[in-house]
């Protein structure tokens, strides 16, 4: 049975809570734990977004315990440290992304790779060691424990750094893992959301030939223009996919939705690959004979471990990487979170913390 926060807990702290499956977020005070010796405490100035903050608000997963504080892009000043921690010091810049605790001793986290271990703990609505349910970063304070808080670089604006925590090192991980980010590589991105937008930036940066793969017509200036990709292809159009076939090294496929990969496969050179970013409730149809044709693969990923996410940060600083982001208040999340399950919003939306979240 989980703990309350009321017994074990004495740091009084704001935050945004739903409690129940409504989503509907309101003002909510309650308490995190008092910093203990590998802890970092934070002041929360930004908070990223993101499609799954959606998702667990509404206990699409099933295991939502409520209230549930969502928020996993989370930045901030530190206030206070651990007696043993190393890694940051009072007045530096950090953040929090989708973990904030894992068994530390598995396979998967002795090779940097916490988020694929089996005890991996979520930032929200998720049990924490000592019993207690995890909270996000739609709050004044953050606490947790040094090894899973990434260092933001001076240089970084915090704000449009936020979303790099999860949409970032989401994409980041996969080009680099799978190898799709030599220069002069030709890669597809398929989706031009928040994760779209910065797997762009990122194989940009790789020096990698990219082209936005879309169905929205619209988006082609955008793409073009502001975020300078080599090309758009309008996968509604049987010519220009047609004429595409067998031209990219690689596809990063942001896209949550249900969509037909066969075309997308067709896309790939021989020994090409396909990464599944998207978490697509329904089942996907395999197409293995296009598969063969050419030692093709299809994988997935998600997010990154910590080791991985410092240096996806500290990559994203010295190329001047950030995503783009509408600021909000507090006050408009509701609002925000409406506009986001429209896919209303370019790219990112982010909170305004620290000067916006207030008790009503």
């Amino acid at each position: 049975m989980a703990k309350s926060y009321e017994s074990e807990h004495p740091v009084k702290a704001l935050g945004l809570a739903a409690t129940d499956s409504s989503g509907h977020l309101s003002p909510f005070k309650f308490s995190r734990r008092a910093t203990g010796d590998d802890d970092v405490q934070f002041k929360v100035l930004y908070c990223g977004i993101c499609h799954t903050d959606i998702l667990n608000l509404k206990n699409a997963f099933g295991m939502t315990q409520y209230p549930i504080v969502p928020g996993h892009e989370i930045v901030g000043v530190v206030t206070e440290v651990g007696k043993k921690v190393g890694k940051v010091k009072v007045g530096d810049k950090v953040g929090v992304g989708y973990m904030v605790g894992s068994c530390r001793s598995c396979e998967s986290c002795q090779d940097d790779l916490e988020n694929y271990c089996p005890k991996s703990i979520p930032t929200s609505a998720a049990p924490y060691h000592d019993g207690t349910i995890t909270y996000g970063g739609y709050s004044d304070i953050m606490v947790a424990n040094e090894h899973f808080i990434v260092h933001i670089p001076d240089n970084m604006p915090l704000d449009s750094a936020a979303p790099l925590l999860c949409a970032g090192i989401t994409t980041y991980s996969p080009m680099r893992y799978f190898g799709l980010d030599k220069p002069g590589m030709h890669i597809g991105v398929v989706g031009l959301g928040g994760l779209g937008h910065v797997a762009v930036k990122f194989a940009k940066a790789f020096g990698c030939k990219v082209t936005v793969i879309s169905t929205s017509l619209s988006k082609k200036d955008e793409a073009l223009s502001h975020l300078g990709v080599d090309s758009f292809l309008n996968s509604k159009d049987a010519d220009e996919m047609q004429g595409a076939v067998g031209t990219m090294d690689g596809i990063v496929d942001t896209v949550s939705a249900h969509h037909a990969v066969m075309p997308l496969i067709g896309l790939l050179k021989a020994h090409g690959k396909l990464i599944m970013l998207g978490a697509i409730a329904k089942p996907l149809e395999l197409p293995v004979f296009t598969l063969l044709g050419g030692r093709k693969m299809i994988s997935g990923s998600v997010t990154g471990g910590m080791k991985e996410t410092q240096e996806m940060i500290d990559f994203a600083a010295k190329n001047n990487i950030k995503a783009d982001i509408e600021l909000i208040s507090a006050d408009y999340v509701n609002t925000a979170l409406e506009r986001l399950a429209k896919a209303d919003v370019k790219y990112r939306f982010v909170i305004d913390v620290a000067n916006t979240l207030q008790q009503s």
